[in-house]
């Protein structure tokens, strides 16, 4: 479903297709035309080839998934960025097939001309939250959907363009985000984010994540999972990802966990349990189980599970994982869990 998008009939080269008619097909053709009547009759009849067991609410769900995305392209700063997928952005907007970002408060408009008006009167330099870390360039903001409905709903209309499993949520108010920064003398620019529950049953301590086009394959996406468990670490308890993860997202993590485990059993000397690694990072035991046996670092011996640990083997996984990216420095983390807050 990635940038698919209609074609108009002139986009095609019709004079590169060759016709080749076989005439025992030709003549079942014409022996199966139908009459209007007949052709009223099965459409009347009609149901979708694969869908005939869902019901009408499972029905409208797959359309929505499965939607044509609807804006070409976004100006967000000083980028114009083509867009992948369907979001379903106020009816007003659907004549747009480019629409113009505020960068600092994510308000969206019609035209440069509205954008240069806004820009003008806005007085936003940074997310609209609170500022939790700062490194060097990088900043983080942790922005409350409660207390900025507006800008956590455009937030969301922005995310979709990119995510194709994203069930947009309206209801912001349930919501913390985490808005990762590059900064310079003219202000913070977003360059991606991720989200979470404030209170969640499921230990989730990530609900969606998004790394913008332009600043893709520079570590981004591999910080805001780190960082992600570094929250997670600071509240005491651990964490996972919201499910189901999309195949972009289980390749991230499974590249996270892997990376992390394996430095630990590397220089980890004598025995160490599943639960042990978990209390050290903040994984929660069955991801910990599940990255292992994919790496078939998981033994069956004298009737229990022991993780086989033989240095070679590691390094070769280490190595097949890649690099770890940016780090998260945790001396510049300065934040209280929002349980605490309230």
């Amino acid at each position: 479903m990635r940038l698919d998008e209609w074609v108009k009939l002139e986009q095609l080269d019709l004079d590169s297709v060759e016709t080749v008619v076989d005439e025992k097909v030709e003549d079942k053709v014409t022996s199966l035309k139908m009459t209007r009547h007949q052709k009223r009759k099965i459409d009347e009849t009609h149901v979708e080839v694969g869908h005939e067991e869902l019901d009408a609410a499972s029905l409208h769900e797959h359309e929505e998934f499965t939607k044509v995305k609807n804006i070409a392209t976004i100006e967000l700063g000083r980028y114009e960025i083509e867009t992948w997928y369907f979001s379903p952005f106020p009816p007003e907007y659907n004549d747009s097939l480019k629409l113009y970002f505020c960068e600092f408060c994510l308000n969206f408009m019609k035209r440069k001309e509205q954008l240069q008006r806004h820009m003008r009167k806005c007085d936003l330099k940074h997310p609209p939250g609170d500022e939790i870390y700062r490194s060097g360039t990088l900043s983080m903001f942790e922005v409350d959907g409660k207390k900025n409905k507006v800008y956590g709903r455009n937030l969301c209309y922005l995310a979709k363009l990119f995510l194709d499993h994203k069930t947009l949520y309206y209801d912001v108010d349930l919501f913390l985000f985490y808005v990762l920064c590059e900064c310079d003398d003219r202000g913070c620019h977003m360059v991606g984010y991720f989200s979470k529950e404030k209170h969640s049953e499921e230990s989730y301590n990530l609900a969606c994540i998004l790394t913008l086009p332009p600043y893709q394959r520079k570590g981004y996406g591999k910080f805001l999972i780190a960082f992600s468990y570094e929250l997670s670490k600071k509240e005491g308890k651990v964490g996972t990802p919201e499910r189901p993860l999309s195949d972009l997202g289980l390749l991230s993590y499974r590249g996270y966990w892997t990376r992390v485990l394996l430095d630990i059993l590397k220089k980890h000397k004598g025995n160490i349990s599943i639960k042990e690694l978990s209390d050290m990072t903040a994984i929660k035991a069955e991801d910990i189980l599940t990255t292992l046996q994919s790496l078939e670092l998981i033994q069956y011996r004298k009737g229990q599970h022991v993780i086989c640990a033989d240095p070679k083997v590691l390094d070769r996984h280490l190595k097949a994982a890649g690099r770890g990216g940016l780090e998260v420095d945790v001396s510049k983390l300065i934040w209280t869990p929002y349980k605490e807050q309230s």
